[in-house]
């Protein structure tokens, strides 16, 4: 029987070999998974968290579903939004990323608020209909199959409810395009060899971007997959992109 195959990074590898390869590389970085952040984006993720944050339009008392969620600054901005009374929930299958992020969450004060639970984006172990709105921040390029993860993240919103993707994208400046693209080539692999003593991560990184469906690409699978009013904006000319649609 013909083996399935799928991207990781540049690289063609078995389905089967890809939750395991990108687990290896989210245990590597954990610990500095935030620091990462702060330099390659010279703090601007944390402005672009809190523009998906805004998008959701969370009030007090609703729930939401942060996937692939990790050290949880997603899930903090909305559990501020909905309160003691509300509910938010970081799902991630990588428990290093889910160590450190309830340390944070602890350490701000959240400490029964915010719920961490270690699973698959592509089966989540709620019902469907639980949660007002589904978020996931630089996490769905990851999954091994990316409409089944948005397909789970619809499904466990309900009706009326929202699925918002923030993730690293495709500048649409052909200079600008290459400016970043020689930057993530030559320089965030140094940094991440420096920082996290992973070199491979960073290079992982870059391969899995460009790899990854252009805005309009992804707007259109979301539209297949069922999804309603399906909108996106980039962010700094298509470094990152936020898509947002809705389930009927």
């Amino acid at each position: 029987m013909t083996k399935k195959m799928t991207n990781f990074g540049t690289e063609v590898i078995p389905e089967e070999e890809k939750r395991g390869r990108v687990a290896d590389v989210f245990d590597s970085v954990a610990s500095k998974y935030d620091l990462m952040n702060d330099l390659m984006s010279v703090g601007a993720h944390r402005i672009w968290k809190r523009m998906v944050a805004a998008d959701t339009g969370l009030k007090e008392g609703q729930s939401a579903l942060d996937v692939a969620g990790g050290t949880g600054d997603i899930a903090l901005l909305m559990a501020d939004r909905v309160g003691k009374s509300g509910r938010v929930v970081v799902y991630d299958i990588n428990g290093e990323m889910l160590k450190y992020g309830r340390e944070k969450c602890v350490d701000r004060g959240h400490v029964n608020d915010i719920q961490f639970i270690q699973g698959n984006a592509e089966d989540i172990s709620f019902e469907e209909n639980t949660f007002d709105v589904a978020t996931v921040g630089f996490g769905i390029r990851n999954v091994t199959h990316l409409e089944k993860a948005l397909t789970e993240m619809k499904r466990v919103v309900r009706p009326g409810g929202r699925v918002i993707c923030l993730e690293f994208s495709h500048p649409e400046n052909s200079l600008f395009r290459s400016i970043y693209n020689a930057y993530s080539i030559n320089v965030l692999p140094n940094v991440g060899e420096m920082v996290t003593g992973d070199r491979n991560a960073y290079v992982y990184l870059h391969e899995s971007i460009r790899k990854f469906p252009k805005q309009k690409e992804l707007k259109a699978i979301m539209e297949s997959i069922g999804f309603f009013r399906v909108r996106y904006y980039n962010i700094l000319n298509g470094i990152a992109a936020v898509h947002i649609g809705y389930k009927v």
